[in-house]
């Protein structure tokens, strides 16, 4: 009963189960729960966030993995992929584990500061290829379309060079509508470029949001304090990063 209830609804509690079987006349503890899903395979385990999706969109995400499931892995070692992400000077990475005693929990050891709206943050554009970390640039203003095809063009031809790709490399991009602009789309082609079609709504499928994480995690180690020091140990750290995190 107690696999099947969960199975059934995955987000019921142990209470819930002690509860649904202590009205059945069995009385069981919420270790005795834990232990008897183990032992059919089952742990409790964070809830992943993914992508609201409509079915157009889980129709495209499919049609993109039947396109590409027999591609060769030397195809994907040609593919620069890119992105944008917000990184806070105080945000939520920051969270560490201390060791202290009772009562200690205020101490300022014992705490991480922070302030309404993570205290600012920067934008940041970056690419990469299985080959290591192209270049990486803050976005000091809202960008448009014109401002990201002048990304392109100081920064991933450059990034193409220094990864030392392949003839025909393939530049990947998401389908927000600065990437998708007719302008941008000619600029794009004007350049010669190979671009990956994309399915919308499809940002867990970019690998370059691990490197993110990557990303953010080492920089809230370093603990920066203003906004000038947040972008120094940006670029810092995301110079550090090896292709075989990647």
């Amino acid at each position: 009963m107690i696999t099947r209830t969960v199975s059934k609804n995955p987000r019921t509690t142990r209470g819930d189960l002690v509860n649904d079987l202590q009205r059945s006349g069995t009385k069981v503890t919420k270790a005795t729960i834990s232990n008897t899903l183990r032992r059919q395979g089952l742990k409790s385990c964070g809830t992943r966030r993914v992508p609201l999706l409509k079915p157009v969109h889980v129709e495209a995400r499919l049609k993109f993995a039947r396109e590409h499931l027999v591609d060769p892995e030397e195809d994907w070692e040609n593919v620069i992929w890119s992105d944008e992400t917000k990184i806070e000077l105080f945000g939520k990475n920051s969270t560490r584990r201390v060791w202290r005693r009772k009562n200690a929990e205020l101490h300022p050891k014992n705490t991480i500061p922070t302030v309404k709206h993570g205290g600012g943050n920067i934008m940041l554009w970056g690419c990469f290829s299985e080959k290591g970390p192209g270049r990486l640039i803050r976005v000091k203003e809202r960008m448009n379309g014109a401002m990201y095809r002048e990304i392109l063009s100081d920064n991933l031809l450059p990034s193409a060079r220094a990864l030392k790709m392949k003839c025909g490399w393939v530049f990947q991009h998401d389908n927000d509508p600065k990437h998708t602009a007719q302008a941008t789309k000619e600029w794009l082609r004007k350049k010669h470029f190979k671009v990956l079609e994309w399915p919308s709504e499809s940002p867990d499928l970019n690998p370059i949001e691990n490197l993110w994480r990557e990303l953010k995690v080492r920089v809230a180690q370093r603990q920066p304090q203003n906004i000038t020091a947040l972008e120094e140990i940006c670029m810092e750290e995301w110079a550090k990063i090896p292709a075989t995190i990647q």
